[in-house]
Protein backbone atom coordinates (compact mmCIF):
# COMPACT_ATOMS: atom_id res chain seq x y z
CA UNK A 1 0.00 0.00 0.00
CA UNK A 2 1.49 3.25 -0.97
CA UNK A 3 2.64 5.84 2.00
CA UNK A 4 1.10 9.36 2.27
CA UNK A 5 2.34 11.92 1.03
CA UNK A 6 2.11 14.11 4.28
CA UNK A 7 1.54 11.71 7.55
CA UNK A 8 0.25 13.25 10.56
CA UNK A 9 0.51 11.12 13.91
CA UNK A 10 -0.11 11.76 17.48
CA UNK A 11 0.61 15.54 17.12
CA UNK A 12 1.08 17.96 20.36
CA UNK A 13 1.63 21.24 20.20
CA UNK A 14 2.01 23.90 22.87
CA UNK A 15 1.81 27.73 22.33
CA UNK A 16 3.50 28.19 26.50
CA UNK A 17 1.70 25.87 28.82
CA UNK A 18 -1.52 25.73 26.95
CA UNK A 19 -1.95 22.93 24.33
CA UNK A 20 -3.26 24.05 21.04
CA UNK A 21 -3.39 20.62 19.24
CA UNK A 22 -4.12 17.36 21.41
CA UNK A 23 -2.87 14.21 19.60
CA UNK A 24 -3.85 15.01 16.06
CA UNK A 25 -3.39 12.61 12.81
CA UNK A 26 -3.78 13.67 9.52
CA UNK A 27 -2.96 12.04 5.81
CA UNK A 28 -2.39 14.30 2.39
CA UNK A 29 -1.93 11.56 -0.08
CA UNK A 30 -0.36 11.94 -3.65
CA UNK A 31 -2.55 14.33 -5.60
CA UNK A 32 -5.85 14.70 -3.04
CA UNK A 33 -7.00 18.04 -1.85
CA UNK A 34 -7.37 18.21 1.75
CA UNK A 35 -9.25 20.49 3.43
CA UNK A 36 -9.40 21.23 7.19
CA UNK A 37 -12.05 22.88 8.68
CA UNK A 38 -13.48 24.52 11.94
CA UNK A 39 -14.50 27.02 14.28
CA UNK A 40 -12.16 30.34 14.90
CA UNK A 41 -9.48 28.93 17.13
CA UNK A 42 -10.12 25.15 16.33
CA UNK A 43 -6.19 24.64 15.60
CA UNK A 44 -6.63 24.77 11.85
CA UNK A 45 -3.66 27.20 11.49
CA UNK A 46 -1.41 25.82 14.34
CA UNK A 47 -1.99 22.46 12.92
CA UNK A 48 -0.95 23.60 9.06
CA UNK A 49 2.41 26.20 10.92
CA UNK A 50 3.15 22.92 12.82
CA UNK A 51 3.61 20.82 9.67
CA UNK A 52 5.76 23.47 7.99
CA UNK A 53 8.04 23.75 11.56
CA UNK A 54 6.95 26.86 13.13
CA UNK A 55 5.95 26.26 16.23
CA UNK A 56 7.53 22.45 16.30
CA UNK A 57 5.24 19.33 17.69
CA UNK A 58 6.47 18.83 21.23
CA UNK A 59 5.06 15.16 21.02
CA UNK A 60 4.21 13.13 17.81
CA UNK A 61 5.49 12.95 14.20
CA UNK A 62 4.91 14.11 11.34
CA UNK A 63 6.45 12.86 8.02
CA UNK A 64 6.89 14.24 4.77
CA UNK A 65 8.19 12.12 1.22
CA UNK A 66 9.47 9.25 3.47
CA UNK A 67 11.42 11.96 5.71
CA UNK A 68 10.48 12.78 9.39
CA UNK A 69 10.22 16.76 9.66
CA UNK A 70 8.89 16.77 13.09
CA UNK A 71 11.64 18.46 14.25
CA UNK A 72 13.11 19.79 11.44
CA UNK A 73 13.92 24.16 10.80
CA UNK A 74 10.92 26.13 8.63
CA UNK A 75 14.20 26.85 6.42
CA UNK A 76 15.10 23.29 5.71
CA UNK A 77 11.54 22.52 5.09
CA UNK A 78 11.03 24.78 2.19
CA UNK A 79 13.87 23.24 0.38
CA UNK A 80 11.59 20.10 0.75
CA UNK A 81 9.04 20.84 -2.12
CA UNK A 82 6.40 21.79 0.74
CA UNK A 83 5.15 25.35 0.08
CA UNK A 84 3.29 27.59 2.15
CA UNK A 85 0.86 30.17 1.15
CA UNK A 86 -0.43 32.87 1.59
CA UNK A 87 -0.82 33.19 5.26
CA UNK A 88 2.55 34.04 6.14
CA UNK A 89 3.65 34.86 3.03
CA UNK A 90 2.54 38.33 1.84
CA UNK A 91 3.88 39.39 -1.17
CA UNK A 92 6.09 42.49 -1.63
CA UNK A 93 3.84 45.20 -2.48
CA UNK A 94 7.32 47.25 -3.73
CA UNK A 95 8.00 44.63 -6.22
CA UNK A 96 6.87 44.60 -9.54
CA UNK A 97 4.29 41.25 -10.19
CA UNK A 98 6.95 39.70 -12.06
CA UNK A 99 9.77 40.36 -9.34
CA UNK A 100 7.82 38.59 -6.71
CA UNK A 101 7.82 35.33 -8.55
CA UNK A 102 11.65 35.85 -9.26
CA UNK A 103 11.98 36.06 -5.50
CA UNK A 104 10.65 32.71 -5.15
CA UNK A 105 13.46 31.21 -7.11
CA UNK A 106 16.15 32.96 -5.26
CA UNK A 107 17.75 29.37 -3.87
CA UNK A 108 17.98 28.41 -7.64
CA UNK A 109 19.38 31.38 -8.98
CA UNK A 110 22.01 31.47 -5.96
CA UNK A 111 22.96 28.35 -6.80
CA UNK A 112 23.61 29.11 -10.76
CA UNK A 113 25.87 32.15 -9.32
CA UNK A 114 27.90 29.68 -7.03
CA UNK A 115 26.96 32.03 -4.03
CA UNK A 116 29.08 34.65 -5.67
CA UNK A 117 29.14 37.91 -8.13
CA UNK A 118 30.28 36.39 -10.96
CA UNK A 119 27.52 34.69 -11.66
CA UNK A 120 25.53 37.69 -12.30
CA UNK A 121 28.35 38.93 -14.91
CA UNK A 122 27.61 36.09 -16.87
CA UNK A 123 30.48 33.70 -15.51
CA UNK A 124 28.97 29.99 -15.64
CA UNK A 125 25.12 28.63 -15.53
CA UNK A 126 23.61 32.26 -14.32
CA UNK A 127 22.29 33.52 -17.36
CA UNK A 128 20.26 30.55 -18.32
CA UNK A 129 18.97 30.01 -14.57
CA UNK A 130 17.84 33.17 -15.00
CA UNK A 131 16.19 33.39 -18.28
CA UNK A 132 14.22 30.30 -17.40
CA UNK A 133 13.36 31.60 -13.88
CA UNK A 134 11.55 34.60 -15.68
CA UNK A 135 10.00 31.74 -18.20
CA UNK A 136 8.63 30.04 -14.89
CA UNK A 137 7.25 33.40 -13.60
CA UNK A 138 5.77 34.53 -17.09
CA UNK A 139 4.01 30.86 -17.28
CA UNK A 140 2.68 31.02 -13.70
CA UNK A 141 1.81 35.00 -14.31
CA UNK A 142 -0.81 33.75 -17.61
CA UNK A 143 -2.15 30.47 -15.71
CA UNK A 144 -3.52 32.86 -12.97
CA UNK A 145 -4.77 35.72 -15.07
CA UNK A 146 -1.89 38.50 -14.51
CA UNK A 147 0.56 38.34 -17.22
CA UNK A 148 -0.70 41.73 -18.60
CA UNK A 149 0.20 43.15 -15.23
CA UNK A 150 3.69 41.53 -14.75
CA UNK A 151 5.57 44.99 -14.76
CA UNK A 152 3.07 46.80 -11.96
CA UNK A 153 3.60 47.06 -8.72
CA UNK A 154 2.44 44.11 -6.96
CA UNK A 155 0.67 46.20 -4.12
CA UNK A 156 -1.49 48.01 -6.89
CA UNK A 157 -3.39 44.88 -7.37
CA UNK A 158 -6.61 44.18 -6.46
CA UNK A 159 -7.17 41.82 -3.52
CA UNK A 160 -8.38 39.06 -5.65
CA UNK A 161 -5.36 39.04 -7.90
CA UNK A 162 -3.33 39.52 -5.06
CA UNK A 163 -4.07 36.02 -3.48
CA UNK A 164 -3.84 34.71 -7.09
CA UNK A 165 -0.32 35.93 -7.08
CA UNK A 166 0.68 34.85 -3.99
CA UNK A 167 -0.17 31.17 -4.88
CA UNK A 168 1.86 31.63 -8.07
CA UNK A 169 4.63 32.46 -6.07
CA UNK A 170 4.40 29.64 -4.13
CA UNK A 171 3.82 27.10 -7.17
CA UNK A 172 7.36 28.67 -8.49
CA UNK A 173 9.62 26.52 -6.07
CA UNK A 174 7.93 23.79 -7.30
CA UNK A 175 5.75 22.17 -4.70
CA UNK A 176 4.52 18.49 -4.76
CA UNK A 177 2.31 19.90 -1.44
CA UNK A 178 1.11 23.41 -1.34
CA UNK A 179 -0.12 24.42 2.47
CA UNK A 180 -3.09 27.54 1.75
CA UNK A 181 -4.78 28.81 5.04
CA UNK A 182 -8.07 30.25 3.55
CA UNK A 183 -6.79 31.66 0.26
CA UNK A 184 -10.84 32.55 -0.53
CA UNK A 185 -11.08 34.92 2.45
CA UNK A 186 -12.77 38.54 1.37
CA UNK A 187 -13.17 37.19 -2.20
CA UNK A 188 -16.38 37.65 -4.00
CA UNK A 189 -18.46 34.38 -5.63
CA UNK A 190 -16.78 34.74 -8.96
CA UNK A 191 -13.37 35.12 -7.48
CA UNK A 192 -14.07 32.33 -5.46
CA UNK A 193 -15.10 30.36 -8.41
CA UNK A 194 -12.07 31.35 -10.07
CA UNK A 195 -10.11 30.08 -7.11
CA UNK A 196 -11.67 26.34 -7.29
CA UNK A 197 -10.83 26.30 -10.76
CA UNK A 198 -6.95 27.09 -10.08
CA UNK A 199 -6.79 24.80 -7.27
CA UNK A 200 -7.89 22.21 -9.07
CA UNK A 201 -5.52 22.62 -12.09
CA UNK A 202 -2.79 23.30 -9.80
CA UNK A 203 -3.79 19.82 -8.37
CA UNK A 204 -4.56 17.96 -11.34
CA UNK A 205 -1.79 19.33 -14.72
CA UNK A 206 1.31 19.80 -12.07
CA UNK A 207 0.98 16.83 -9.65
CA UNK A 208 0.73 19.02 -6.40
CA UNK A 209 -1.24 17.80 -3.81
CA UNK A 210 -3.08 20.49 -2.14
CA UNK A 211 -3.82 21.11 2.12
CA UNK A 212 -6.61 23.84 3.03
CA UNK A 213 -7.63 26.06 5.57
CA UNK A 214 -11.15 27.19 4.16
CA UNK A 215 -14.09 28.48 5.79
CA UNK A 216 -15.91 29.57 2.50
CA UNK A 217 -18.17 26.19 2.27
CA UNK A 218 -18.62 26.24 -1.16
CA UNK A 219 -14.65 26.08 -1.32
CA UNK A 220 -14.67 23.54 0.56
CA UNK A 221 -17.50 20.90 -0.81
CA UNK A 222 -16.43 21.77 -4.50
CA UNK A 223 -12.82 21.06 -4.75
CA UNK A 224 -12.13 18.52 -1.41
CA UNK A 225 -11.30 14.95 -1.73
CA UNK A 226 -11.77 14.98 2.18
CA UNK A 227 -12.32 17.35 4.65
CA UNK A 228 -10.66 16.92 8.56
CA UNK A 229 -12.48 18.93 11.29
CA UNK A 230 -10.94 20.27 14.18
CA UNK A 231 -12.26 21.39 17.60
CA UNK A 232 -10.31 22.90 19.79
CA UNK A 233 -7.50 21.14 19.53
CA UNK A 234 -9.18 17.61 18.33
CA UNK A 235 -9.63 16.17 15.66
CA UNK A 236 -13.32 15.49 15.55
CA UNK A 237 -14.13 14.39 12.10
CA UNK A 238 -12.56 12.74 9.46
CA UNK A 239 -14.15 11.96 5.85
CA UNK A 240 -15.54 12.96 2.71
CA UNK A 241 -17.62 16.54 2.39
CA UNK A 242 -20.62 14.82 1.90
CA UNK A 243 -20.22 12.80 5.19
CA UNK A 244 -19.07 15.73 7.22
CA UNK A 245 -21.43 18.22 5.82
CA UNK A 246 -24.17 15.81 7.12
CA UNK A 247 -22.54 15.13 10.54
CA UNK A 248 -24.06 16.01 13.45
CA UNK A 249 -20.83 16.65 15.58
CA UNK A 250 -19.30 18.75 13.44
CA UNK A 251 -22.26 20.73 12.69
CA UNK A 252 -22.47 21.46 16.29
CA UNK A 253 -18.43 21.93 16.93
CA UNK A 254 -18.74 24.15 13.82
CA UNK A 255 -21.21 26.50 14.85
CA UNK A 256 -20.92 26.62 18.16
CA UNK A 257 -23.74 25.01 19.45
CA UNK A 258 -24.11 21.87 21.68
CA UNK A 259 -24.98 18.58 20.07
CA UNK A 260 -28.93 18.60 20.95
CA UNK A 261 -29.33 21.82 19.85
CA UNK A 262 -28.26 20.59 16.37
CA UNK A 263 -31.56 20.19 15.20
CA UNK A 264 -33.06 23.61 16.06
CA UNK A 265 -29.87 25.88 14.06
CA UNK A 266 -30.09 23.91 11.12
CA UNK A 267 -33.18 24.72 10.23
CA UNK A 268 -32.92 28.35 11.91
CA UNK A 269 -29.98 28.61 9.30
CA UNK A 270 -31.22 26.58 6.21
CA UNK A 271 -28.91 23.39 6.44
Amino acid sequence: MTSPLLSVRGVQTFYGRVMALRGVDLDVNDGEIVTLIGANGAGKSTLMMTICGNPQAREGTIVFAGRDITHVSTHEIARLNLAQAPEGRRIFSRMTVLENLLVAQHNVLMRASGYTALGVFGIGDYGGAERAAIEKARHWLALVGLEARADDPAGELPYGAQRRLEIARAMCTDPVLLCLDEPAAGLNPRESAELNALILKIRDDHATSVLLIEHDMSVVMSISDHVVVLDYGVKIADGAPEAIRNDPKVIAAYLGVEDEEVAKVEAEVGL
